[in-house]
C-alpha cells in the first residue's frame, strides 16, 4: 500500500518552493539539508514552522522540500506557502486557521524593473545646473 503524501508549490519574490508532506516525525530537509544547516537565522526556521505549529501538525509529517531562486528570506516565504498549501492537501479543515493567519496568500511584491533613462527602478541620474 502507498503511503499518503501530499505535495504544495509555494512562490515569494524569485524563490519556488516544492513541498512535499510525509506522514513521519516531523523532520524537515531543505534542499536534502537539515532545516539547521541550510538556513543559519532562527526568524527563517521560525517562519518555516509556522504553518505546521498552527495547524498543531508539527509531529505528524516529515517535511522534504527543493527550493531555488532568490534569497534566504524569499526561500523560507515561499516554502512557508507551499507547507500550508499541501496542509489543506492533507486535511482541508485547517483552511480557515491558515487563511486567518494569510499563509494561503501569495505576497505579490516583486522587484520593479529598470527604466530607461534612469539608473535604477526609480533612482534618477544626479541633478546639476550646469
Amino acid at each position: 500500500m502507498p503511503i499518503a503524501s501530499y505535495y504544495g508549490t509555494g512562490r515569494r519574490k524569485k524563490s519556488v518552493a516544492r513541498v512535499y508532506l510525509v506522514p513521519g516525525t516531523g523532520s524537515i530537509t531543505v534542499n536534502r539539508r537539515d532545516i539547521d544547516s541550510y538556513f543559519g537565522l532562527e526568524t527563517l526556521k521560525l517562519i518555516i514552522r509556522q504553518p505546521l505549529e498552527i495547524t498543531g501538525s508539527s509531529g505528524k509529517f516529515d517535511v522534504r522540500i527543493n527550493v531555488f531562486g532568490g534569497g534566504f528570506t524569499g526561500q523560507a516565504g515561499a516554502i512557508r506557502h507551499g507547507i500550508s498549501r499541501a496542509l489543506l492537501q492533507a486535511d482541508s479543515d485547517f483552511r480557515p486557521v491558515l487563511k486567518k493567519a494569510g499563509f494561503l496568500t501569495r505576497d505579490p511584491r516583486m522587484k520593479e524593473r529598470k527604466k530607461y533613462g534612469l539608473k535604477g527602478a526609480r533612482r534618477a541620474p544626479q541633478f546639476s545646473k550646469r
